[in-house]
């Protein structure tokens, strides 16, 4: 896996001279959030990497706002909400410079008597992971997170409701050196405590919705993008807290633009060469036009893993740069696959998922479709050039509801991610659905308040 420039032996260097004394573990959850402990540097050290530690098993069968809820094979009221293990993987060991004299390490989740917990997001891509190496081929990938930015902090936007907030940018700053400088000191904070976390960082750009930027990472293999996607959503919120500011990735604000998060994703051999590239149409190889036929052909029962809440599917709307048909073309932005680069470069961008998406889920439906094309030799249709938008083609699933149906009813979800895995994330989806259905929304009020 990837390394983040941390060996061991640095830690203990540092926390001998006083320079560390806090360790964060932490396992990224269903909802793509960092949950874990602060231990003692000196307890991390003499005790976590050798025996790791435990927290409650109910950290994946929650809902957002951490509600134990019912239908979880794997915790339970009935099963006593017991323990799983956190074995620290020691490759994504990393300082955190936007806390004081504080490391941090991610997690594999275990079962206490042994073995995986297999509903875990890391294991759920790891399992990926192992498939395509049986082929010898390695994924490559990189995320890109879109996020609003307000002058608010998130005491205030609580206190208010989230409603009426103040953005960092009154009007479209997309690609404007003038929109991002006046609020740099914000962006360059995230740069370098990202930089400073091990990450490589590539640049920032403002985006279309007042407020809204986008700071890009290089790419990395599947894994570390993985992990530094999570690590990164999380210091960017408390960095900017700590600046006085607030900044949300949630797929859908407001009426306007929403935050995506296109994955851009390549496949190298043993050696470490391109496999995509070829001397077929396009410059395409035969595995890189089934690996785009298999996720065409089965992106709409696994529209779940890249659209997993209520407000994710707000974002597809025509016109809006985000999908809403499945439909593929190079360089075409309507399109949900856009292909990009040439030749060593050339990748696939998946369009459809938004900045709630859990990185872990949304790179592991990729690779199992792709890889479902490629053993079924499934045939590339022909691109499309123009407004994908218009094109009479299949379309993304537009509610969640439509892709909990989908992905309950399919079998390939469960031959590819298993029967447990599926049924974990179809109650998932059924608890936010009904979570939902009971609430009553401002729109309702300020409709029907009066005038109904």
């Amino acid at each position: 896996m990837g390394d983040t420039g941390m060996p061991l032996g640095r830690l203990r260097e540092l926390v001998e001279s006083g320079a560390v004394d806090t360790v964060l573990v932490a396992i990224t959850d269903m909802q793509g959030r960092l949950q874990g402990k602060r231990v003692t540097a000196r307890f991390f050290l003499d005790e976590v990497v050798d025996h790791a530690t435990e927290a409650c098993d109910y950290l994946l069968a929650v809902d957002v706002e951490m509600n134990t809820v019912a239908g979880y094979r794997s915790s339970s009221w009935e099963d006593g909400y017991g323990d799983f293990v956190l074995r620290p993987d020691l490759s994504t060991l990393r300082l955190i410079p936007w806390h004081e004299s504080t490391a941090l390490v991610l997690a594999d989740v275990e079962l206490v008597e042994g073995g995986p917990v297999t509903v875990s997001p890391r294991q759920i891509l790891r399992r990926q992971l192992d498939r395509l190496a049986e082929r010898g081929l390695t994924a490559f990938v990189g995320t890109e997170l879109e996020f609003m930015l307000f002058t608010d902090t998130y005491e205030q936007a609580w206190r208010a409701g989230y409603r009426d907030l103040t953005a960092a940018n009154q009007y479209n700053v997309d690609y404007s050196l003038l929109g991002t400088g006046r609020v740099e000191p914000v962006l360059r904070a995230i740069r370098n405590g990202m930089a400073g976390a091990g990450m490589y960082v590539e640049s920032a750009k403002g985006e279309c919705n007042p407020g809204q930027h986008e700071i890009a990472f290089r790419y990395a293999d599947a894994l570390t993008t993985c992990d530094n996607h999570s690590v990164y959503k999380t210091g960017a919120k408390e960095i900017a807290a700590a600046l006085g500011h607030s900044l949300t990735f949630m797929a859908k604000y407001d009426q306007r633009e929403g935050n995506s998060c296109h994955i851009h994703l390549s496949l190298r051999d043993a050696d470490g060469t391109p496999v995509m590239a070829g001397d077929g149409e396009y410059g395409f190889a035969p595995l890189m036009r089934r690996f785009i036929a298999g996720q065409l052909a089965y992106l709409r029962e696994l529209t779940y893993f890249f659209a997993p809440n209520i407000n994710s599917y707000k974002r597809f709307a025509d016109g809006s740069f985000a999908p809403t048909a499945l439909a593929w073309g190079v360089d075409n932005r309507t399109c949900a696959l856009r292909v990009v680069g040439h030749g060593q470069s050339l990748r696939v961008e998946n369009r459809v998922p938004g900045g709630d998406v859990n990185p872990y889920l949304a790179v592991a439906a990729m690779i199992a479709a792709g890889l479902r094309g490629v053993d079924e030799e499934l045939p590339l249709e022909e691109a499309v050039t123009g407004n994908a938008y218009t094109a009479a083609k299949p379309r993304v699933p537009a509610t969640l509801h439509a892709a909990a149906d989908l992905l309950a009813a399919s079998s390939v979800a469960v031959e590819e991610f298993g029967a447990d895995v599926v049924d974990h994330y179809r109650n998932a989806a059924a608890v936010e659905l009904r979570a939902f259905d009971s609430a009553v929304t401002d729109w309702e009020r300020v409709r029907g308040f009066e005038r109904l």
